[in-house]
């Protein structure tokens, strides 16, 4: 995969920027001389907020200053954002984005931030894709069980989700599209509602990230039988992908990344991307990381606005497919 490709080469990139660049602006050699702040667009004690935690503390440690996390929830990330753009391009406030961002924007008729130019990707966090489930005691032990009823059964077999418009039923969206069966997507309001849902088999399927659905997989409650990215993830490295069991094209990432407000030095950027490179490389983190189901990567701010952009174009499509109706 192209964006992938352009993350492992980027230690490379900035390697090679350092050699040529030359003396750094006082402002970047000095980078940071007082705290910075990590805004993130998620309320308090949830994956995403102890993430943005165990990231600020290790940014904290590494360049000997203090990284503060400030929750700013709201729909679509645009609290957080607006934060961001409304402080000075100085390298001092950080937006931890989510994949949901890019899920959120063509699901206004007019996104009140332009995400492509107000902000500046600085490099990927981490990965944490969706997993599809179905009910540990249900006859779908595999996704191709799932499909093949579901062919012979149209209109009859249903998904559930949550946060309708989100990432996790978009990418059910996407899954009934793309597989072209006829499946109801059914949207919950929580998790647990979802999952009773399925064991009452009032749904035959949940698709949510692994985190949510960790408890339930390992009291066997819960069977997993498809990841949505484009490779096996690391959590279940034996639970083969939805492309590779037959549903061609289909690749739906779900990821964390830093972004600053357009304008920030390019030696700042560089400065944060080196790092974000050094600390994601620490097996401790990756293994803290990968028990809230994150596959952490780095990434070159190239690779990821590639992700970004390109996630855009493809929720966009899935959107006005679905009908989904527009804020």
């Amino acid at each position: 995969m192209i964006i992938r490709s352009l993350a492992r080469l980027g230690a490379f990139f900035l390697v090679a920027i350092a050699l040529v660049a030359g003396p750094q602006p006082a402002a970047a050699q000095n980078y940071p001389d007082h705290p910075v702040k990590l805004v993130l667009p998620l309320g308090a004690g949830g994956v995403g907020d102890i993430t943005a935690r165990i990231i600020a503390e290790k940014l904290g440690q590494k360049f000997g200053q203090r990284f503060v996390v400030e929750n700013m929830p709201g729909p679509g990330g645009i609290v957080a954002m607006r934060a961001v753009i409304g402080a000075p391009a100085d390298g001092y406030t950080l937006l931890l984005a989510t994949g949901g961002i890019a899920s959120s924007v063509p699901l206004y008729n007019k996104f009140p931030v332009d995400v492509l130019k107000d902000l500046a990707p600085v490099s990927s966090l981490g990965y944490f894709d969706c997993l599809f489930v179905t009910n540990g005691q249900s006859q779908y032990k595999t996704l191709g069980d799932f499909l093949k009823d579901a062919k012979a059964k149209p209109g009859k077999l249903n998904i559930g989700t949550i946060s309708a418009g989100g990432v996790q039923n978009l990418t059910a969206n996407y899954f009934k599209q793309s597989a072209g069966v006829d499946v109801v997507i059914v949207p919950f309001k929580t998790t647990p509602d979802a999952i009773v849902a399925l064991l009452r088999n009032d749904v035959q399927m949940v698709v949510d990230f692994y985190a949510a659905l960790k408890g339930g997989l390992s009291d066997g409650k819960l069977h997993a039988v498809a990841w949505a990215g484009p490779e096996p993830s690391p959590a279940l490295p034996n639970i083969k992908t939805v492309k590779a069991q037959g549903v061609a094209n289909f690749e739906a990432n779900s990821w964390n990344s830093i972004y600053v407000k357009t304008g920030t030095s390019p030696d700042i950027i560089a400065k944060i991307n080196k790092a974000m490179h050094e600390i994601l490389a620490e097996p401790e983190l990756k293994k803290k990381l990968l028990d809230l189901g994150i596959d952490t990567r780095a990434s070159t701010p190239q690779a990821m606005n590639a992700q970004m952009e390109g996630d855009i174009k493809k929720w966009a499509g899935v959107i006005e497919k679905a009908g989904i109706p527009k804020r």
